[in-house]
């Protein structure tokens, strides 16, 4: 069965209830931009060549030339890093402002040789599309909270409210920067489901007192 990141590191991808947790290093592809993210064109482009690098990953097992370490696996969700333009808080009546960092988690096996390739090869297939801005990272996130919002992106000060609530009555402290960000996870297509059905983790960089 193909491995699930989802299934396997449930305190990362399923928290029942707000809750601080330690994130480890990880391999992703990201694409950097800015806009709004419901009306940018560039927005859309991000997701289309994330998504189409991870899957040309995952199928690669059908190619000639063998990955060393590879193992079949689900497709992380989509995640993105958010913050405004020249703040590093984020205000969900200023899209045009945002920040963003989107980008989908990689196996350990995907290295820069790897990624490489996939992109050459991804861009014979699709020419249209500019490889260019995407990057492989290993990404450090570390102390964090985090909280499960359900309902439409619109409504998530709702649960930042909570989870800011929580951060504090647990002896933490909110540790938003420009390098640590509020952190958005996707796990499932808001295309498909109903507003109210949309599941999104809200993570936030946090220290203790």
């Amino acid at each position: 069965m193909a491995y699930d990141f989802k299934k396997e590191q449930k305190e990362l991808y399923q928290p029942k209830v707000a809750c601080i947790v330690d994130v480890p290093e990880m391999t992703f592809i990201m694409v950097d931009g800015a806009g709004n993210p419901n009306t940018s064109k560039e927005y859309q482009s991000a997701v289309e060549i994330l998504y189409g690098l991870s899957y040309a990953i995952k199928m690669s097992k059908k190619g000639g030339k063998p990955t060393l370490g590879y193992f079949d696996f689900v497709v992380p969700p989509l995640e993105g890093l958010w913050r405004l333009t020249e703040r590093e808080s984020i205000d969900f009546s200023e899209k045009d402002k945002y920040l963003w960092t989107s980008m989908i988690r990689q196996p350990d096996f995907v290295t820069t040789e790897v990624f490489e390739d996939t992109k050459a090869a991804l861009s014979k297939k699709k020419p249209q599309l500019d490889l260019t801005v995407a990057r492989l990272e290993r990404f450090v996130e570390g102390l964090c909270a985090q909280i499960m919002h359900l309902g439409s992106y619109d409504e998530e000060p709702v649960s930042i409210e909570k989870l800011e609530r929580f951060i504090k009555e647990s002896g933490y402290y909110g540790d938003i920067s420009d390098l640590r960000r509020h952190h958005e996870i996707y796990l499932n297509d808001p295309r498909k489901v109903e507003p109210d059905k949309i599941r999104t983790i809200i993570r936030h960089p946090v220290n203790k007192n």
